[in-house]
């Protein structure tokens, strides 16, 4: 009998989401002037207010309201009628220096044998649903509200919208784990407020199903465009009315939606958040090995669907831990702790190593901070910064490296395949 599943998304405009794009905004600017920086800032926002607090080590400068209020106008807070504007909300700084107990622990004269930041378990997964090998729920609730944020900038249609926005997608699967259709769609966006009640939500019913939802399906492989069929059950702002939104109607705190930038509940995870933390936390870059490890793994074939565990004890370099757990759908004649051996032998799992590896002393985070810190397509930018005592820099950066299928042949060498 098939089975449903359903995982959700928040816009750059949600107020979780503006408090985690501010602290990695942060983080990026430490980096871009010290790439030793130990960064672990958290940020809350709501009514008219931010605050920024946390523990920093950094030989560099940050000002940190100026780089708080430019992420604010960039996601689209820029009116005073959202009772949360860049130029004119409070920004109340509170950082002080990283424990020396904590690093201690961390930096060592061996850089190769930096230890973990903090114990804990962090996880990667990766299955075949769709061609960026993600659960499709999740990536399907995070393209209808990227195509709504584009729908929002261009201002050509859907003129009443604002930044706040959620998502829900459930899809219906065969009992052999397959996309079989898309079953549910649930999208809850702010607006203006620009009709009575009952023909003004009808609008945006009506633009949601007839504009959002077609884009949406045009940017999909013909694959995915055959799961939307005439029988989709759409809830559009089934609450009734979403003006009151964003910091204003809701308190955001950094490191709140951390299953929105995993895998949508597919898989599993180990509770860690990852916004605002550098590297050296294994919470964030131990995570980003592990869908590494995952995401290669189901492409060199040795299975249709991978969960990777890695766990460590702070100070300490290597793992504890390493877990693999293939649901039965393994590809090839070795057992999964079988599988979590050849791991550890394939992949370099120190702290250090996976920074150097994935190159995560750059300042690559603020574009992970929304629309999910997996599935995305790896690319080199230039990224300018500058600070008010160390000038501008300019650097060349390459953004979600552990999203490169970059070790296809060594695995498919050590399994045989």
């Amino acid at each position: 009998m098939s089975y449903l599943f359903t995982s959700e998304s928040v816009s750059e405009g949600h107020p979780d989401k503006v408090s985690d794009q501010i602290s990695d905004a942060l983080l990026d600017e430490f980096l871009a002037f010290d790439t030793d920086s130990k960064v672990a800032i958290e940020t809350l926002v709501t009514t008219g207010q931010v605050v920024v607090a946390g523990e920093v080590k950094s030989n560099t400068y940050v000002d940190v309201q100026e780089v708080a209020r430019r992420v604010i106008n960039d996601i689209g807070y820029t009116k005073g009628a959202y009772r949360f504007e860049g130029e004119s909300c409070g920004v109340l700084v509170a950082i002080h220096e990283q424990s020396p107990d904590i690093n201690r622990g961390v930096d060592k004269d061996d850089k190769n044998e930096q230890g973990a930041g903090d114990q804990g378990m962090m996880f990667g997964y990766a299955c075949k649903d769709t061609d960026k090998y993600m659960p499709l729920a999740l990536e399907l609730s995070h393209d209808i509200l990227k195509e709504l944020a584009k729908i929002r900038r261009e201002g050509k249609e859907m003129t009443y919208l604002r930044p706040d926005s959620k998502s829900q997608v459930t899809i219906e699967y065969s009992d052999e784990n397959i996309p079989q259709r898309v079953h549910t769609i649930v999208v809850s966006t702010q607006h203006d407020e620009f009709d009575a009640d009952d023909p003004m939500l009808a609008k945006i019913r009506e633009d949601v199903i007839n504009i959002l939802i077609p884009r949406v399906k045009a940017r999909l492989p013909e694959r995915m465009q055959q799961l939307f069929d005439d029988k989709i059950i759409y809830h559009v702002n089934p609450t009734g009315k979403f003006v009151i939104g964003g910091p204003h109607g809701d308190t955001g705190l950094t490191g709140r939606k951390i299953i929105v930038d995993t895998y949508g509940g597919r898989g599993a995870h180990g509770g860690g958040a990852f916004s605002g933390k550098d590297p050296s936390k294994v919470d964030r870059s131990a995570a980003y090995a592990a869908r590494h490890i995952a995401k290669n793994l189901v492409a060199a074939g040795v299975a249709d669907e991978i969960l990777v565990q890695l766990a460590y004890a702070i100070g300490v370099a290597q793992p504890v831990g390493v877990y693999v757990e293939t649901y039965g759908r393994k590809n090839v004649k070795f057992s999964d702790g079988e599988i979590a051996q050849k791991v550890k032998q394939i992949f370099d799992l120190r702290p250090a190593a996976i920074e150097e590896r994935l190159k995560l002393r750059n300042p690559v985070y603020l574009e992970t901070a929304a629309y999910g810190h997996m599935g995305r397509t790896p690319k080199t930018v230039t990224k300018k910064f500058e600070s008010p005592y160390q000038g501008k820099t300019e650097l060349e950066v390459e953004l979600f490296t552990w999203e490169k299928l970059d070790y296809i042949k060594q695995i498919k060498e050590a399994f045989g395949i």
